[in-house]
């Protein structure tokens, strides 16, 4: 199955112009969760369907009245199963909250993409409490990433399951948190885009909690485009246009201790045609030691702080 690469800027225009509806985005996405040769099972731990398509069916008919909450009204998003939403268990990818009481109420986050008009189509799986960056889940399985699925490979945590419903077309772009990169390294394991706020933008209320004061909650998707709006609407804040910054005279820094240590010669390739696609467009590359970085496995040897 080749990674779905629609960012929401194309499906607010094919909305906009009458080329899809809000119900035919859902009932897709529903299928690609459904598909008994796709991830749907290991990717989500519940999905709503009636839920989304009554949302879908209500978009449209908004829409049809310019009445439509925003241009992004009746795109399907995907939930990190640490979130409460009204009427839903929030599980946090553990058996031990699985008979919990359903919230009472959405997370503000959660009200916020539904007061623009997202459509919740269900909750992603993830490495259980969010404890870990590998996104392993053994009591509801682990998706795999996109790259060689027929081998198998990990697809990053914690929010396993929300990279997943993106490159897949399960789902238009994904809420997630991010305490040590749980939005950055499976969208980097997954070939998308992931990004991790600061703490404060984002209200936390209505999560479950990992560590108090290093959580936060951001957005994966297929676009750094993409992000900027999720992040804009997370925030309560306008969605601005994004402004890309040039290359040329950028200065970057590539370290050499640690970081490129016993690299697959696939990852190696791929790094370094990314290093040289901006150098060639005026950016500065200087390879430098990081000495620091040694101290690393002896500063996590007890778990870190």
């Amino acid at each position: 199955m080749m990674p779905d690469t629609r960012t929401l800027d194309s499906l607010a225009a094919d909305l906009d112009a009458g080329r899809t509806s809000a119900r035919a985005l859902v009932d897709e996405c529903l299928a690609r969760i459904d598909d008994k040769n796709g991830e749907g099972q290991r990717t989500f731990i519940h999905v709503d369907s009636e839920g989304a398509i009554a949302a879908a069916e209500a978009m449209d008919k908004l829409r049809k009245a310019n009445a439509a909450p925003s241009r992004f009204a009746g795109i399907p998003i995907s939930i990190k199963d640490l979130f409460d939403i009204k009427g839903q268990v929030s599980r946090a990818g553990s058996l031990a909250l699985r008979d919990a009481s359903p919230a009472t109420a959405d997370a503000p986050v959660v009200a916020r993409l539904r007061r623009a008009g997202f459509v919740l189509i269900g909750r992603t799986n993830m490495v259980e409490f969010a404890y870990s960056g590998l996104g392993l889940n053994p009591h509801y399985g682990t998706p795999k990433s996109p790259w060689q699925r027929d081998v198998g490979h990990v697809p990053g945590g914690s929010s396993s399951g929300a990279a997943v419903s993106v490159t897949d077309g399960m789902a238009h772009g994904a809420l997630g948190t991010d305490t040590g990169g749980s939005c950055r390294i499976p969208a980097a394991y997954c070939g998308i885009v992931g990004f991790k706020p600061s703490a404060w933008r984002i209200p936390l209320d209505g999560g479950v909690p990992l560590s108090f004061t290093l959580d936060s909650y951001g957005p994966l998707a297929r676009s750094v485009a993409c992000c900027v709006t999720l992040d804009a609407v997370h925030a309560d804040e306008p969605i601005a246009p994004v402004t890309p910054r040039p290359v040329k005279g950028m200065r970057l820094a590539v370290p050499t201790t640690i970081a490129l240590d016993d690299l697959e010669r696939a990852v190696v390739e791929a790094f370094e045609r990314a290093l040289s696609k901006l150098s060639a467009q005026g950016a500065i590359i200087e390879r430098i030691a990081m000495p620091e970085f040694d101290a690393v496995g002896t500063l996590n040897a007890k778990g870190g702080f």
